[in-house]
């Protein structure tokens, strides 16, 4: 094959067996690879209902059809699962160099299933595959286990691992890839259960390209409009996502409000993380150097290094926790990193648990006696180290913030803003909240929300894009093109960019026609003649397959929501908005084929994307339970080991 590999390698965990099979061809023309690639693995083999933290759960790992090519920006992997976290569809894109190394050694997807009886490691060199014993590992941060590995085989290869959080089956827990980047939505709980502490992998062969000096010349195009792009050169070079704090309006207090410009600290703006900045550095195969690396001045982690600082992070588990310390926030961003956790999720369940203290809902009683007052940064901290190893309230918090609202009762749900379990905070009836309600994975930024609104574009882009009317004031009609953008970027391999631009996501994207470059990127590396209608057939394909999957999860339209605050959840005004948003939503179901009043894809659009069999599946399974979070354990069930990091 040209572009693909050509091999899957499948590894059962219960009797450490392995397979590689071959990629069949039609499956890779029509999902590319990916996220395309996991989704419909994962519609094919997970059955409704199932527990995520139980054995019949399984893991894909996918890098894009363009990854390990001269294509820059394009060494993501996509990790997919069903998320113990939400019950959904749970993936997450991840840098580093996992992908390229996956990519290399020969494999267009990893498929993990079982459970191993003790805990073990898997060490993929090209055909060389061998499970090992990992009980010396087991315990330890994501860091130790890291350089443990890279000590015994080397540098030339990428490890990807779990530290404490996965172990202890935390729902917030991520695959972690090279010590720094995160693949959320709750993969490495997964890990955890199945007894899976590390990969490593490591690869020396090419990828073979249809047409190698085409696909070299439009590779070089698409470079050198990067470097001359303005949005590159003088925010994401510079800042990286940091730049968002001046101009994102993050959360403060469990969205209490959002921060304009002029109202988050000065400490927390883009430019004063600057002094804590030793050096910048870029994921496999990107120029642009979007990460930082820092080192942390002051404190009981002084001295130490980090890597990759985010808005997310600052925002999370900063602002919206009510945390203005730039030196706490880098120190529980190195937490996060070493224990393995997304900042996201540990951020947003926190803020919410917070908001509940202080308004009086939970107590001190509820909380082991641990104050979380909004501005306590050490309290916050510990409560991390206990959320980590299920200690006390900690354990609470560790089920995520949907399953931690349902716990706690007592009026919780109304101020847990979110989407099938994840949150974005609140927005009115419009682009954002459609977006995060249609998103695949529940609330989500990124599966089309900032490239629908043109975002952080380059002006000339921007311009393009208005012209041809694909960014528009129509809601509906500029969210089912930035969704389309979406899908691609995490299909071919390609990084969406520190600030989500339409110029990372989608290769040549400037060209004559939205999809023109990236028609003649795909022929030169495959040989197969996508055109504009092939290309968007695939988006649709891709996005249809992962909503017949949560409506196998027992997700309808009626989950679509646009989270509201009480005093406007319970008003007038609060019922029209919910109605302006669910015909928004009727709307983007009508505009994909789907059954407007459920959100079900119909037979004949499923049949005209090739998917009868998921149309099928989806007839002779139903009807389905309805969702509200995952299966979750009794409180005491769940293991608790590991050492502080």
């Amino acid at each position: 094959m040209h572009g693909w590999q050509g091999q899957v390698l499948n590894i059962n965990l219960t009797d450490r067996s392995f397979k590689i099979e071959p990629l069949d061809k039609k499956l890779a023309e029509h999902f590319l690879g990916g996220r395309g690639l996991n989704s419909k693995t994962l519609f094919d083999r997970i059955e409704p209902g199932i527990d995520p933290l139980g054995p019949d759960n399984i893991l894909c790992f996918a890098p894009g059809v363009f990854t390990a090519t001269t294509l820059g920006l394009s060494g993501r992997l996509h990790v997919s699962t069903l998320s113990p976290y939400s019950g959904i569809m749970g993936d997450g894109n991840v840098g580093g160099a996992f992908a390229a190394h996956m990519k290399k050694a020969g494999y267009d997807q990893i498929i993990i299933t079982g459970k191993s009886e003790k805990p073990v490691y898997i060490r993929i060199e090209n055909d060389e595959i061998n499970i090992l014993d990992a009980n010396e590992l087991w315990g330890t941060s994501v860091w130790e286990t890291t350089d443990k590995l890279v000590a015994k085989y080397g540098s030339k290869l990428s490890v990807a691992s779990i530290g404490q959080a996965g172990e202890n089956l935390v729902r917030s827990a991520s695959t972690m890839v090279d010590k720094y980047s995160s693949a959320s939505r709750g993969s490495g709980a997964v890990w955890g259960s199945k007894n899976l502490k590390a990969i490593v992998v490591s690869g020396t062969k090419k990828v073979e390209l249809f047409d190698r000096e085409k696909y070299l010349e439009l590779s070089r195009e698409d470079t050198k409009y990067l470097k001359k792009d303005k949005v590159q050169k003088e925010i994401a070079s510079v800042y990286g996502s940091l730049y968002g704090m001046s101009n994102w309006f993050p959360g403060y207090r469990n969205f209490e409000k959002e921060l304009g410009p002029d109202d988050v600290p000065e400490q927390l703006r883009p430019e004063a993380w600057k002094k804590y900045e030793t050096k910048r550095i870029g994921c496999q195969s990107c120029h642009i150097k979007c990460k930082n690396m820092y080192e942390i001045p002051s404190g009981k982690r002084k001295g130490e290094l980090g890597e990759g600082l985010e808005y997310e992070c600052v925002y999370c588990l900063g602002t919206n926790c009510g945390i203005e310390d730039p030196v706490a926030i880098l120190e529980m961003e190195n937490l996060a990193d070493a224990y393995g956790v997304d900042v996201i999720a540990i951020g947003n369940t926190i803020a919410l648990a917070k908001d509940l203290y202080n308004r009086g809902i939970i107590s001190d009683k509820d909380t082991d006696n641990l104050p979380l007052e909004w501005e306590d940064s050490e309290n916050q901290i510990e409560l991390i180290h206990r959320t980590v190893f299920r200690e006390g309230f900690g354990n609470v918090v560790a089920e995520g913030l949907y399953n931690f609202a349902k716990i706690i009762g007592k009026d919780a749900m109304d101020y847990c803003y979110h989407v099938k379990g994840l949150s974005r905070g609140v927005y009115p009836a419009g682009l954002f909240s459609l977006s995060h309600a249609v998103a695949s994975r529940g609330a989500d930024h990124l599966r089309g929300r900032s490239w629908a609104s043109g975002e952080n574009s380059p002006e000339d882009v921007l311009k393009d894009l208005v012209a041809k009317d694909l960014v528009s004031d129509d809601s509906v009609k500029s969210i089912t093109i930035g969704e389309m953008v979406t899908t691609l970027a995490d299909s071919i391999g390609r990084c969406k960019g520190a600030v989500n631009t339409w110029t990372c996501a989608l290769p040549l994207v400037w060209k004559a026609g939205i999809w023109d470059g990236l028609s003649e990127l795909l022929k030169a590396a495959t040989g197969i003649d996508y055109d504009s209608e092939k290309i968007e057939k695939v988006c649709n394909r891709i996005h249809a397959v992962e909503r017949a999957f949560n409506v196998r999860q027992g997700v309808t339209i009626e989950h679509d929501i646009i989270p509201q605050k009480p005093e406007m959840k319970y008003s007038e005004a609060g019922k029209i908005e919910r109605e302006e948003h669910f015909e928004m939503v009727r709307s983007f179901y009508r505009s994909k084929g789907y059954n407007e009043e459920t959100g079900i894809p119909e037979r004949d659009i499923l049949e005209s994307l090739d998917l009868k069999d998921v149309a099928d599946t989806l007839e002779n399974d139903a009807p389905y339970a309805g969702w509200n979070g995952p299966v979750l354990w009794g409180q005491d069930k769940y293991p608790t080991g590991g050492t502080r990091s």
